[in-house]
């Protein structure tokens, strides 16, 4: 009796064929926009906002010298005078500038930018 149970459910398993594969059908992709004109590749990517932040130095104070400080207070930064200043673009290091003066107004001059070797080692 124990025969015919073994190849009664041996045959109930084996009784479904597989299906055979189907080709998928996609539809062509195009560069067309919305309203039907051809867009350009990166255009949409120039109005996307980014901070950018100089960095003259930096130094750490306890909260009493931070209170003290008055009008005309000097604090002594980790950099010495000349020496670049780091760009930052959305919190990522990018280039170094020197301090410049255009129209009574501060500006930076990039000096040197960052090659894409060097940004990857400063994330690691």
């Amino acid at each position: 009796m124990a025969e015919n149970e073994t190849d009664n459910t041996n045959a109930a398993v084996q009784e479904t064929p597989p299906e055979p594969a189907q080709q998928a059908d996609f539809e062509e992709l195009d560069s067309t926009g919305k309203d039907g004109s051809k867009e350009k590749d990166i255009e949409f990517l120039l109005d996307i906002p980014l901070e950018v932040t100089v960095k003259l130095g930096q130094s750490r104070m306890i909260i009493k010298d931070l209170l003290s400080l008055t009008q005309g207070s000097v604090i002594e930064l980790d950099k010495l005078a000349g020496e670049p200043m780091d760009i930052f673009v959305n919190d990522k290091m990018i280039a170094r500038g020197e301090v410049v003066v255009v129209n009574e107004k501060f500006g930076v001059r990039l000096t040197d930018i960052l090659s894409p070797t060097e940004r990857l080692k400063q994330l690691g």
